[in-house]
């Protein structure tokens, strides 16, 4: 039964772009280069970007859409929120199974049933930076031919541990630029 008063957000129109083309070439939105990634320094980053949400949910009009095609900057923190966990569970599996093979996790879905727009700030904020420090854990803990493991995503994209540690930190990462105003977003 939904809460008294709850009128649901239309959903945002899916964007079914591949993104792993981010690990061969600049995105030209935010300007991330995954060859400048050190893997090293994966759980700093995240760390970092945790610090970073945290301060995006503080800000007045948190749920506020800047326009009907893109989500509330409280949307996208539960977006990485879960995809910290996502992430977690994938790498977990590379590291401990050879090859393993990901089902399709379908994002806007995931927005819709967990009510992303309804959600508290500061909760979001807590889980989001708890989610965020087991991964980053996770990628501080690997090292050697830990890095080469890999794993596979529905679609066909095949992955190494460290190479979809930098495919999740431009994810992780270019949604934060997504909560940048226009102008920002020029200055970035």
């Amino acid at each position: 039964m939904p809460t008294p008063g709850y009128r649901p957000l239309m959903p945002i129109v899916p964007d079914d772009k591949d993104w792993t083309w981010v690990l061969d070439r600049v995105c030209p939105d935010c300007g991330f280069v995954v060859a400048e990634v050190d893997r090293d320094d994966l759980a700093g980053r995240i760390a970092a970007t945790s610090r970073a949400w945290a301060e995006v949910l503080e800000r007045p009009g948190v749920r506020d859409r800047p326009d009907d095609r893109t989500w509330s900057p409280l949307e996208y923190a539960c977006h990485v929120r879960d995809v910290h966990g996502v992430y977690t569970g994938r790498v977990s599996r590379m590291l401990t199974e050879d090859d393993p093979y990901y089902e399709n996790w379908d994002q806007d879905v995931a927005a819709i049933a967990d009510r992303y727009a309804e959600q508290d700030p500061s909760t979001v904020a807590e889980e989001l930076t708890s989610a965020g420090d087991a991964l980053g854990a996770l990628f501080a803990s690997v090292d050697g031919v830990g890095w080469e493991r890999t794993g596979r995503r529905s679609d066909g994209a095949t992955f190494t541990v460290d190479s979809i540690g930098r495919y999740y930190l431009h994810d992780i990462e270019h949604h934060l630029w997504d909560t940048r105003s226009g102008a920002d977003r020029r200055k970035a």
